[in-house]
């Protein structure tokens, strides 16, 4: 069986202008990366609308060990709509370095439903993250250097709430003391790292909709706050700038093109556990504007990315999703049925009956909290069993929602006719989109009405610190932002050993804090950390590349 890599590098790629072609982009908007990759200016959307294309989100259950494929789906629909005679276009996030060299792998989808070229995708790709990274990195010098040289705003030390970032799994740089060797080499402070992907600039990039957009959220990234407690932005510190043109061509998005030539957008990268987990607004609205059917994800599961999507980016972007498809495998709702990882290829009925809450929970938030029409994808395994695919469409059928089997890990496009015909049928129903919490909430009841409504929680818990820092942030104006909850990928409660849909629980909140610049509050939850660990054996140890520069061991 060839692996993801060998399936990639078998097929030979379109030249990355005729794929823009297709789309009717000017040559004068193409700014190539070689023969497969290009990036598109922005200023094209300053002569086309981006509300024509119909909107299909694609999320998931509960993420487990087991995999659902959620990539792998988005990417096979589009390419099974396209063979359908649809003009469709993919939009996706970036990988990050932290998990391909880690143990979650890429992002570029698998088996025969992957964009390409693969390899650049998951490794480097444009060097986006690399400016983000850039960006992130400038501003935590510069708020070190002004306090090292006079410190005119009075920034306190102990309160600066900027890190530093690195688009790596690295926890020895969680926490460290930076500044040491003398009065020449800084003020010594508490210090630490983020992930590039959990760095507000990541999310300010997502979610800015121009370069005026992008230098007015930089600006009011608040770094830390002075000796009187008042917020210091980046504005203040004179680094806005600076930090755009370091950005001015990341934000640009990237085309790319699926395995069976379907155009696809594939541009920014923010976590959904610890972030807003979709890609651009940039992108969406590109793709929008391009194509008649956009096909994009969030991350994780549905509470996380697709909460963030409708909740945060929709609500920004004036965005409006037409359907959604949430993907969930067999295997996967065994596993929410305590079925070991071992033990998941044996057909299990009852196990599979325990799990289904968890599908079915997801379900019912996005026709009865957000209105939207949805369609189950089942992720097809050979060690499916009829009566377990069966048990899946009964359920389904109780709530009103129909089931498709999607086949295109093995089939690419052709697997996933019956999912295409599905979602064409549901985009034309009309959309009764509304969000889960209205605009100008307070932030501590639209964290509330979050946990209640989409994990079903009894409630909330705010640590003392927590509340302390939510009244900081009400006093300094921010108290009416939406909300970004940081929680474990693994359950709809803050506990990832808890499976399935649990009852009987409520969500603790230990810090809260403001990314301005991006325009929403964090409420971190858990032990759910910005900046990851590497496994035991990580990904990287398998990983190579040959005398002729070819890659190997990349999935």
């Amino acid at each position: 069986m060839l692996s993801d890599i060998e399936i990639a590098q078998s097929v030979t790629p379109l030249e990355i202008g005729e794929i823009a072609a297709r789309l009717g982009i000017d040559e004068k908007y193409l700014e190539r990366y070689g023969h497969t990759k290009a990036k598109v200016d922005y200023n094209i959307l300053r002569e086309k609308e981006y509300t024509s294309g119909k909107l299909v989100l694609v999320t998931a259950i509960n993420p487990t060990p087991a995999g659902e494929g959620k990539t792998t789906t988005t990417i096979g629909l589009a390419d099974a709509l396209s063979k359908l005679g649809e003009n469709v276009v993919v939009a996706l996030r970036e990988p990050s370095l932290g998990p391909v060299f880690g143990v979650k792998g890429g992002a570029a989808g698998g088996g025969w439903a992957q964009v390409i070229p693969m390899e650049d995708i998951n490794l480097h790709f444009t060097g986006d993250f690399h400016a983000i990274g850039a960006a992130n990195n400038l501003l935590a010098a510069m708020v070190d250097n002004h306090i090292q040289q006079g410190n005119a705003l009075q920034i306190d030390p102990r309160r600066v709430t900027w890190k530093r970032a690195v688009d790596m799994n690295d926890r020895q740089l969680r926490f460290i003391v930076d500044g040491l060797g003398g009065k020449a080499n800084g003020t010594p402070r508490e210090d630490g790292f983020d992930i590039t992907v959990a760095s507000e600039i990541m999310a300010v990039l997502c979610l800015a909709s121009d370069i005026p957009d992008l230098k007015v959220r930089l600006g009011r990234i608040v770094v830390g706050y002075t000796y009187a407690g008042k917020p210091v932005t980046a504005d203040e510190l004179h680094a806005t700038g600076a930090m755009a043109a370091l950005l001015k061509d990341a934000l640009k998005p990237n085309l790319v093109q699926t395995l069976e030539g379907t155009p696809s957008f594939v541009h920014g990268g923010p976590f959904a556990n610890i972030a807003h987990g979709c890609n651009s607004v940039m992108a969406t609205r590109m793709a929008l504007a391009l194509g008649d059917i956009v096909i994009t994800e969030a991350g994780f599961g549905a509470d996380l990315g697709a909460q963030k999507f409708f909740d945060i980016k929709c609500r920004m972007a004036g965005l409006t999703p037409d359907a959604v498809v949430l993907v969930a495998t067999v295997k996967a709702l065994k596993m929410n049925g305590g079925v070991a990882k071992a033990d998941l290829a044996a057909e299990n009925l009852e196990a599979l009956a325990i799990g289904m809450p968890n599908l079915m929970q997801h379900v019912g938030n996005i026709q009865n909290v957000y209105g939207l029409p949805v369609v189950v994808a089942i992720n097809r395994h050979p060690t499916d069993t009829d009566a377990e695919l069966a048990l899946i469409a009964e359920e389904c059928k109780k709530q009103g929602v129909e089931v498709a089997l999607s086949d295109v890990w093995a089939k690419g496009g052709e697997g996933g006719i019956d999912l295409a015909k599905s979602v064409l049928e549901l985009v034309q129903k009309e959309s009764k989109f509304t969000f889960s919490y209205e605009t100008g909430t307070d932030i501590q009841d639209a964290i509330c009405a979050v946990a209640t409504k989409i994990y079903h929680a009894d409630g909330v818990d705010f640590a003392p610190d927590a509340l302390k820092q939510i009244e900081t942030l009400r006093a300094n104006g921010f108290g009416q932002l939406p909300v970004c909850i940081a929680k474990t990928q693994y359950s709809f409660t803050d506990d990832p050993t808890k499976l399935a849909a649990p009852r009987n629980f409520r969500i603790t909140v230990r810090e809260v804090k403001v990314s301005a610049g991006a325009g929403f509050v964090v409420a971190l939850t858990g032990a759910v950390m910005t900046m990851p660990g590497l496994p035991k054996v990580p990904a990287a140890e398998k990983i190579d590349v040959d005398e002729t520069g070819k890659i190997s061991g990349l999935f």
